[in-house]
Protein backbone atom coordinates (compact mmCIF):
# COMPACT_ATOMS: atom_id res chain seq x y z
CA UNK A 1 0.00 0.00 0.00
CA UNK A 2 2.82 2.55 1.33
CA UNK A 3 6.19 2.29 -0.99
CA UNK A 4 7.63 4.89 0.98
CA UNK A 5 7.55 7.44 3.50
CA UNK A 6 9.66 10.78 2.81
CA UNK A 7 9.63 13.74 5.39
CA UNK A 8 11.30 15.41 8.28
CA UNK A 9 12.69 12.71 10.79
CA UNK A 10 10.31 14.05 13.70
CA UNK A 11 11.66 11.10 16.07
CA UNK A 12 14.21 8.21 16.14
CA UNK A 13 15.31 5.47 18.92
CA UNK A 14 16.57 2.06 17.96
CA UNK A 15 12.75 0.63 17.81
CA UNK A 16 11.18 3.04 15.80
CA UNK A 17 10.62 6.35 14.16
CA UNK A 18 8.47 8.95 13.57
CA UNK A 19 8.13 10.60 10.10
CA UNK A 20 6.06 13.77 9.51
CA UNK A 21 4.70 14.57 6.35
CA UNK A 22 2.06 16.64 4.63
CA UNK A 23 1.30 17.58 8.11
CA UNK A 24 0.44 13.64 9.23
CA UNK A 25 3.45 11.69 11.92
CA UNK A 26 3.74 8.12 11.18
CA UNK A 27 4.90 5.84 13.24
CA UNK A 28 7.32 3.56 11.64
CA UNK A 29 9.15 0.49 13.26
CA UNK A 30 12.74 0.05 12.25
CA UNK A 31 15.58 -2.48 12.25
CA UNK A 32 18.89 -1.63 13.96
CA UNK A 33 20.49 -1.28 10.32
CA UNK A 34 18.68 0.93 9.11
CA UNK A 35 18.49 3.17 12.52
CA UNK A 36 22.11 3.37 11.97
CA UNK A 37 22.02 4.04 8.57
CA UNK A 38 19.55 7.43 9.41
CA UNK A 39 22.37 8.56 11.37
CA UNK A 40 21.64 12.45 12.18
CA UNK A 41 19.36 13.21 9.34
CA UNK A 42 16.64 15.59 9.62
CA UNK A 43 14.67 14.52 6.70
CA UNK A 44 14.59 10.91 5.45
CA UNK A 45 12.99 8.69 2.96
CA UNK A 46 12.21 4.94 4.41
CA UNK A 47 10.15 2.10 2.47
CA UNK A 48 7.72 0.82 4.00
CA UNK A 49 5.76 -2.74 4.45
CA UNK A 50 2.27 -2.11 5.91
CA UNK A 51 1.25 -5.41 8.57
CA UNK A 52 -2.20 -5.68 8.47
CA UNK A 53 -3.85 -7.68 10.91
CA UNK A 54 -7.00 -7.89 12.95
CA UNK A 55 -5.95 -5.78 15.91
CA UNK A 56 -3.96 -3.45 14.61
CA UNK A 57 -1.74 -2.19 11.59
CA UNK A 58 1.85 -1.76 11.72
CA UNK A 59 4.28 -0.07 9.36
CA UNK A 60 7.61 -1.29 9.15
CA UNK A 61 10.50 0.72 7.78
CA UNK A 62 13.84 0.31 5.87
CA UNK A 63 16.63 2.61 5.07
CA UNK A 64 16.84 1.09 1.15
CA UNK A 65 14.77 -1.18 -1.13
CA UNK A 66 16.72 -4.39 -0.47
CA UNK A 67 16.27 -4.20 3.00
CA UNK A 68 12.45 -4.44 2.44
CA UNK A 69 12.97 -6.99 -0.43
CA UNK A 70 14.97 -9.57 2.42
CA UNK A 71 12.02 -8.47 4.81
CA UNK A 72 9.58 -9.72 2.87
CA UNK A 73 11.82 -12.78 1.87
CA UNK A 74 12.00 -13.68 5.34
CA UNK A 75 8.70 -13.28 6.81
CA UNK A 76 7.27 -15.43 4.03
CA UNK A 77 8.88 -18.55 5.78
CA UNK A 78 6.55 -20.47 7.83
CA UNK A 79 6.72 -19.19 11.75
CA UNK A 80 9.10 -15.92 10.96
CA UNK A 81 6.79 -13.41 11.46
CA UNK A 82 7.50 -9.35 11.11
CA UNK A 83 9.15 -9.02 14.44
CA UNK A 84 11.37 -12.00 14.30
CA UNK A 85 12.32 -10.72 10.42
CA UNK A 86 13.55 -7.18 12.30
CA UNK A 87 15.00 -8.75 15.01
CA UNK A 88 17.22 -10.45 11.95
CA UNK A 89 17.88 -7.50 10.75
CA UNK A 90 18.62 -6.14 13.88
CA UNK A 91 21.25 -8.50 14.50
CA UNK A 92 23.41 -9.22 11.77
CA UNK A 93 23.58 -7.33 8.25
CA UNK A 94 21.10 -8.21 5.54
CA UNK A 95 24.19 -8.89 3.43
CA UNK A 96 25.32 -11.31 6.27
CA UNK A 97 21.73 -12.78 6.38
CA UNK A 98 21.71 -13.29 2.69
CA UNK A 99 25.11 -15.11 2.62
CA UNK A 100 24.40 -17.22 5.66
CA UNK A 101 21.29 -18.54 3.73
CA UNK A 102 22.77 -18.75 0.29
CA UNK A 103 26.03 -20.80 1.66
CA UNK A 104 23.86 -23.28 4.19
CA UNK A 105 25.13 -21.29 7.26
CA UNK A 106 23.00 -22.47 9.84
CA UNK A 107 25.55 -21.66 12.80
CA UNK A 108 25.55 -18.46 12.17
CA UNK A 109 21.53 -17.87 11.68
CA UNK A 110 21.19 -19.83 14.89
CA UNK A 111 23.06 -16.69 16.66
CA UNK A 112 20.45 -14.51 16.26
CA UNK A 113 18.20 -13.79 18.95
CA UNK A 114 14.53 -15.94 18.86
CA UNK A 115 16.25 -18.27 15.85
CA UNK A 116 16.82 -21.61 17.37
CA UNK A 117 18.12 -24.87 14.83
CA UNK A 118 14.90 -25.49 13.26
CA UNK A 119 13.86 -22.81 12.24
CA UNK A 120 17.29 -21.76 10.67
CA UNK A 121 17.35 -24.84 8.66
CA UNK A 122 13.70 -23.93 7.14
CA UNK A 123 15.08 -20.33 6.43
CA UNK A 124 17.84 -22.06 4.68
CA UNK A 125 15.67 -24.83 2.73
CA UNK A 126 12.97 -21.97 1.75
CA UNK A 127 14.65 -19.20 0.96
CA UNK A 128 18.34 -21.00 -1.02
CA UNK A 129 16.84 -21.44 -4.06
CA UNK A 130 15.20 -18.11 -4.04
CA UNK A 131 18.37 -16.26 -2.82
CA UNK A 132 20.94 -17.92 -5.31
CA UNK A 133 18.36 -17.68 -8.19
CA UNK A 134 18.48 -13.61 -7.69
CA UNK A 135 22.15 -13.93 -7.39
CA UNK A 136 24.73 -12.07 -5.33
CA UNK A 137 23.98 -8.23 -5.26
CA UNK A 138 20.67 -8.13 -5.51
CA UNK A 139 19.12 -6.80 -2.05
CA UNK A 140 21.53 -4.02 -3.05
CA UNK A 141 19.57 -0.92 -3.46
CA UNK A 142 19.12 0.17 -7.02
CA UNK A 143 21.35 3.03 -8.78
CA UNK A 144 19.98 6.39 -8.29
CA UNK A 145 20.95 7.81 -11.44
CA UNK A 146 18.19 5.15 -13.47
CA UNK A 147 18.82 4.95 -16.83
CA UNK A 148 16.16 3.37 -19.30
CA UNK A 149 18.22 0.50 -19.21
CA UNK A 150 18.30 0.32 -15.55
CA UNK A 151 15.04 0.18 -15.17
CA UNK A 152 14.30 -1.80 -17.41
CA UNK A 153 16.24 -4.44 -15.68
CA UNK A 154 14.80 -3.51 -12.30
CA UNK A 155 11.50 -4.53 -13.70
CA UNK A 156 12.32 -7.88 -15.14
CA UNK A 157 13.97 -8.92 -12.03
CA UNK A 158 10.97 -8.14 -9.93
CA UNK A 159 8.98 -10.11 -12.64
CA UNK A 160 10.96 -13.40 -11.15
CA UNK A 161 13.52 -13.26 -14.06
CA UNK A 162 16.82 -13.96 -12.92
CA UNK A 163 19.12 -10.76 -12.79
CA UNK A 164 22.24 -12.47 -14.92
CA UNK A 165 19.93 -13.77 -17.76
CA UNK A 166 17.97 -10.36 -17.68
CA UNK A 167 21.36 -8.39 -17.83
CA UNK A 168 22.11 -10.01 -21.16
CA UNK A 169 18.60 -9.92 -22.96
CA UNK A 170 18.39 -6.15 -21.56
CA UNK A 171 21.97 -5.32 -22.86
CA UNK A 172 20.94 -7.26 -26.27
CA UNK A 173 18.08 -4.74 -26.73
CA UNK A 174 19.70 -1.85 -26.10
CA UNK A 175 22.34 -2.80 -28.83
CA UNK A 176 19.61 -3.37 -30.93
CA UNK A 177 18.88 -0.08 -32.01
CA UNK A 178 21.80 3.04 -32.87
CA UNK A 179 19.04 5.34 -30.59
CA UNK A 180 17.75 5.27 -27.19
CA UNK A 181 14.98 3.08 -26.40
CA UNK A 182 12.22 3.66 -23.81
CA UNK A 183 12.07 1.59 -20.95
CA UNK A 184 8.83 -0.27 -22.26
CA UNK A 185 10.47 -0.92 -26.02
CA UNK A 186 13.87 -2.38 -24.03
CA UNK A 187 11.28 -5.12 -21.83
CA UNK A 188 9.22 -5.52 -25.21
CA UNK A 189 12.37 -6.37 -26.89
CA UNK A 190 14.57 -8.02 -24.05
CA UNK A 191 10.75 -10.31 -23.17
CA UNK A 192 11.09 -11.73 -26.98
CA UNK A 193 14.19 -13.47 -25.93
CA UNK A 194 13.85 -14.78 -22.43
Amino acid sequence: MYEYIDGKLAFKCPAYVVIETGGIGYHIHISLNTYSALKDQERCKLYTWLSVKEDSHTLYGFADEGERRLFLHLISVNGIGPNTGRMMLSSITPAEIEQAIVQGDVNQIKRIKGIGPKSAQRLIIELQDKLKKDGPGTLISMPLNNTSKDEALSALVMLGFVKNTAEKAVDAAVKSSPEPLSVETIIKLALKTL
